[in-house]
């Protein structure tokens, strides 16, 4: 049994994370900025500073760190967390990216790309996992498309693969040693993101056209080159079809 920190355990994936470890019978302690009153192990900590690190890692053998927010705030956040795992003398950090941040110009990717190259440098052990987009994050997309009289997304293909799967992959990573960067994780099939617009929309009851967008520069560029794809590790099971029929969407009012 090993004591495993996870960050960000009240989000879309630390949630099911946390779960999976603690069900192999971990002790898995919880950390987040808006802590479940009802963890007796939930450690309330912003890691834009860093004040109360220390405490929530005494005694850690490992760290899942899933916490990331593309508001900003993520590169100070890792920075105080990795300091801190030095000095606890943390002997496994697991961390989670994307397929394509050492490609694709996009400001939030391009902060996970640093975030990679810090954990690499950080002296501690480390694994890198870097998957495709969530299910989820499709769904929140569409969504917001979904309220214009049109239904606007950008003309590029997509590899969504599913939250919980993810879980599976990091827990695992979590029970052993330090592995490095490992194989990418994606979903189990690459589609046009229009047609997963009509099927989100099919979904929902709705009836407004999908407009398939082209927009300039370098960011759309290395989209459509599909740079953010794993076609060669399309692991996944789950299809976005079938995260519609499990976790179906509000009808559009």
């Amino acid at each position: 049994m090993r004591t495993i920190l996870v960050t960000g355990a009240t989000g879309t994936l630390g949630r099911p994370v946390t779960a999976r470890l603690r069900q192999a019978g971990h002790h898995v302690r919880t950390l987040s900025r808006h802590p479940r009153p009802d963890d007796p192990h939930s450690h309330a900590v912003d890691l834009r500073t860093g004040t109360g690190l220390h405490t929530a890692l005494e005694g850690a053998d490992t760290i899942v760190h899933c916490a990331t927010t593309p508001t900003g705030g993520d590169i100070p956040a890792a920075t105080h967390l990795i300091r801190a795992a030095r000095r606890a003398e943390v002997a496994h950090l697991v961390y989670v990216s994307i397929v394509g941040v050492d490609r694709i110009p996009l400001g939030y990717y391009q902060t996970k790309h640093t975030i990679e190259r810090a954990v690499e440098a950080s002296g501690l052990g480390w694994t890198l996992l870097r998957t495709t987009q969530f299910h989820d994050l499709i769904v929140r997309i569409l969504a917001a498309a979904a309220r214009l009289p049109l239904m606007p997304v950008p003309d590029v293909d997509i590899q969504p693969i599913d939250t919980d799967e993810v879980a599976a992959r990091l827990a695992h990573l979590a029970e052993h040693d330090p592995a490095g960067r490992v194989p990418d994780m994606g979903g189990p099939r690459v589609e046009p993101l229009p047609d997963l617009a009509r099927a989100y929309r099919d979904a929902t009851g709705g009836h407004h056209r999908v407009l398939p967008v082209r927009l300039p520069g370098a960011t759309f560029a290395a989209f459509t080159a599909g740079d953010h794809l794993a076609p060669a590790r399309d692991v996944g099971r789950t299809t976005f079809t079938d995260h519609l029929a499990q976790n179906p969407p509000q009808p559009r009012r």
